[in-house]
């Protein structure tokens, strides 16, 4: 349709776009979810709360089986991430999230959870192609930021400390 017919439609009053955006915003309204903010809530509490839980169990039990604090930590650490990885490879870990929500992002299952679902998701394209390109997709620019944020925060106690003295 050329301009001039357009400009034609509307003079004689019909006005095509406006219609369409009508049916258009009508249509994302019957389609979008509703969602229950308080159910949303509880359910991201308890999922958080669950994996905190087991976490705080497992790091429990490490330190009754005779480790160190800090290697009890280390092997909490590794046991979460390596279930999060199992879960996430099985497709469970997806249906935890999609119950709890922010809940799953619990730092290190969701850290884990965000590493292994693109190696996954691409691995059918090569270890090159595939999983090297596309497994920091998600959690490439947490770590960037990390990084850039601890330097510049190691900076600030580096210069805070030569003014202090």
């Amino acid at each position: 349709m050329s301009n001039n017919e357009f400009d034609d439609m509307n003079m004689l009053g019909y006005d095509k776009l406006s219609d369409n955006t009508e049916v258009y915003n009508k249509y994302v309204e019957e389609i979008t979810p509703t969602t229950n903010i308080y159910l949303n809530v509880l359910r991201a509490y308890l999922v958080g709360g669950i994996i905190c839980t087991i976490g705080e169990f497992i790091h429990t039990m490490l330190m009754n089986a005779g480790l160190s604090e800090k290697n009890a930590a280390y092997g909490q650490i590794l046991i979460l991430i390596s279930v999060a990885i199992i879960l996430t490879g099985f497709n469970v870990y997806y249906k935890i999230t999609k119950f709890g929500g922010a809940g799953s992002l619990v730092p290190i299952t969701g850290f884990a959870n965000s590493v292994a679902s693109p190696a996954i998701e691409y691995q059918k394209e090569g270890q090159v192609f595939g999983i090297g390109c596309k497994i920091f997709t998600i959690a490439g620019p947490v770590i960037l930021y990390g990084i850039v944020c601890s330097w510049l925060l190691g900076l600030i106690y580096f210069i805070w400390g030569i003014i202090t003295k």
